[in-house]
């Protein structure tokens, strides 16, 4: 009888997929690459690297979905400029871009009253089936579109708001001018959803991309509700940075 050696091992190390493998060499290849460098196309990789063209799509998708490359209809894949990172924090959308040194514009795609549900009048503090002013807007930075904001109003607290918005570029702007509130403390919830084909023809990017979806309940120095909002911003161009410290 033969023993076991007792220094054997058995460990294996796993196996990695090819497209994986193929992942990684096109993330150190283009690293090195200015942004909007064009990647070549799928028969090429899949030539130079010997592999189907199933494989470099895999490969590609991944990395478009992580932000780290850039599809265009119709002209190709390219490297991605990289991603806009903002601190979580009560600001407005224009200060948070123009802290980062970007130009931001608002494009409004609805605006209007809609009827509280329960869960709405419970946010905003209102009777249920109150008027809730619903304004929706397309939010760009140096005109590239980023996410697509919601927000939610009582229409009795603020009167004329919709007129009012006409006047100041930012919402926060006109709460604090013309009705005197100060926005204080807010929850914020985040989580993801896959864009859907009316996002991502507003935003300009694929059915099916990994989405930020940001779930904001403001409220002022009294500690009343002020708004609720609903963002979809674009996985692969933005990124929250949370500051954290250890409680004493």
């Amino acid at each position: 009888m033969v023993e076991a050696s007792g220094t054997g091992s058995t460990d294996k190390s796993p196996r990695v997929p090819k497209y994986y493998r193929l992942k990684k060499h096109l993330l150190q290849m283009t690293e090195t690459m200015p942004p909007g460098t064009p990647v070549p196309p799928e028969r090429t990789l899949a030539s130079e690297f010997d592999t189907s063209r199933t494989t470099v799509r895999q490969a590609l998708q991944e990395l478009v979905v992580e932000g780290r490359l850039e599809r265009i209809q119709g002209k190709g894949t390219f490297v991605a400029k990289p991603k806009v990172a903002q601190s979580l924090q009560l600001t407005s959308y224009t200060e948070d871009m123009r802290a980062q040194g970007l130009e931001p514009t608002s494009q409004l795609l609805d605006i209007g009253y809609v009827t509280a549900d329960e869960r709405l009048a419970r946010l905003l503090d209102i009777r249920e089936g109150g008027r809730v002013l619903r304004i929706e807007r397309l939010r760009l930075a140096n005109s590239e579109p980023m996410a697509i904001e919601t927000t939610h109003l009582s229409a009795k607290r603020f009167p004329a708001l919709r007129r009012n918005l006409l006047k100041y570029r930012s919402l926060y702007s006109a709460l604090t001018e013309v009705y005197g509130v100060h926005l204080i403390e807010a929850e914020e919830t985040i989580e993801t959803s896959l864009c859907t084909p009316r996002e991502a023809g507003l935003l300009g990017t694929d059915t099916g991309l990994p989405m930020l979806l940001l779930s904001r309940h403001s409220r002022d120095d009294q500690g009343e509700p002020v708004e609720w909002v609903r963002s979809v911003y674009r996985g692969d161009r933005y990124k929250f940075v949370a500051r954290l410290q250890r409680p004493r």
